[in-house]
């Protein structure tokens, strides 16, 4: 199977006993390959000289005077706040010995000293270990959720979620790029730009594309059609993106923490016995905390659930005693923009596990 996500960085890494992510020389020289820290014209010798040395020896170890002074002598102020982010990263992840370890002791923390982008694509490469395995086009889809926000759209009563770069992008330049932007200053008409959903009889040829971001996700996950003289009949789509992504987090959880979850969309919660929630996302966190504390809600704010999920334990002796054999309820929201910010981190950090694996 090809690298779905050559982005991540996962052919560069390898995988120790437990199947977890061993960082290496070429894997970090990924990160001093990006613009915030490749060398350009204006480089400067002592940057020069700095970048070559850690393209040789990405590892190398520093006495903290050895690092100062390496960073005192770059002239750009920015290149030195970029190179500190560097050495905090590479440090932080080499003393966690695995991406895995470094992601979760981080979100832990509660002290994140890096930039979000180190976290995110720490957590991509991650999320492509989890599906290393897929075979499922809409399983690999969905995850792109887990570290691209997502722009949702509606479309002959489907929910439609596409990446949030591509249509900004699309937006702004037609698919034509520079000249696309040329005629968008000069207000000349855009051709309009479909993308295409992914269907089964698109799975194969997501899987060849080299855009695969460009293909929207159907989250749609149920279809009611009327019979008239007031009958309804309402179909649960087995292929809804909605399904897909509760397979990617019950992988995802399983991966990080060890314990078996079983998840599923929902469209309401009629529990009078909730005791659990975790929202996927900061907008689901507060609905979901302002609904179980049974504080009014404005109608606007309830429109932008797409989803619930109940989420149950495999073995519910992993969970705290308190909540043994209780469902956790999840939720998924839009934000007034119509984008989606999943926070994955969300589930290894508030589930109610009896002890920390």
């Amino acid at each position: 199977m090809k690298d779905f996500w050559p982005a991540s960085g996962f052919s560069q890494l390898e995988r120790n006993s437990r199947g977890w992510l061993l960082p290496t020389d070429s894997y970090l020289r990924r990160f001093l390959a990006r613009p915030e820290l490749a060398l350009v014209e204006e480089s400067c010798p002592a940057e020069i000289a700095l970048h070559e040395a850690l393209m040789a020896r990405p590892q190398r170890a520093f006495i903290c005077t050895d690092q100062t002074a390496a960073l005192a002598h770059l002239a750009d102020a920015d290149v030195r706040a970029n190179y500190t982010h560097f050495f905090n990263f590479r440090d932080g992840l080499l003393a966690a010995g695995t991406l895995e370890n470094y992601y979760l002791a981080t979100i832990r923390s509660g002290n994140i000293t890096v930039p979000p982008l180190f976290i995110d694509l720490v957590a991509q490469a991650c999320l492509r270990n989890v599906l290393n395995d897929a075979s499922d086009a809409f399983e690999v889809r969905a995850g792109e959720m887990l570290f691209r926000p997502q722009r949702i759209t509606t479309q002959d009563g489907q929910v439609l979620s596409g990446d949030l770069a591509v249509l900004d992008l699309l937006n702004e330049t037609g698919g034509l790029g520079d000249m696309g932007r040329l005629l968008a200053q000069n207000n000349a008409p855009m051709r309009a730009v479909n993308l295409a959903v992914l269907t089964d009889s698109s799975a194969q040829a997501y899987w060849d594309s080299g855009e695969r971001h460009n293909y929207l996700l159907d989250l749609t996950h149920e279809v009611t059609n009327d019979l008239s003289h007031g009958l309804t009949f309402t179909l649960t789509r087995a292929r809804s993106g909605l399904t897909a992504l509760a397979r990617v987090l019950e992988k995802w959880i399983a991966h990080f923490l060890g314990v078996q979850v079983s998840i599923k969309p929902e469209q309401k919660i009629e529990d009078a016995n909730w005791r659990w929630h975790v929202g996927l996302d900061v907008e689901s966190t507060a609905l979901l905390n302002d609904l179980y504390e049974d504080r009014p809600v404005e109608s606007a704010r309830t429109q932008r659930l797409l989803s619930l999920f109940r989420l149950t334990f495999v073995n519910p002796l992993e969970m705290r005693a308190d909540v043994a054999r209780k469902p956790v309820y999840l939720g998924l929201s839009m934000n007034a923009d119509k984008v989606v910010k999943l926070k994955p981190q969300n589930l290894l950090l508030n589930l109610p596990i009896r002890a920390v694996m």
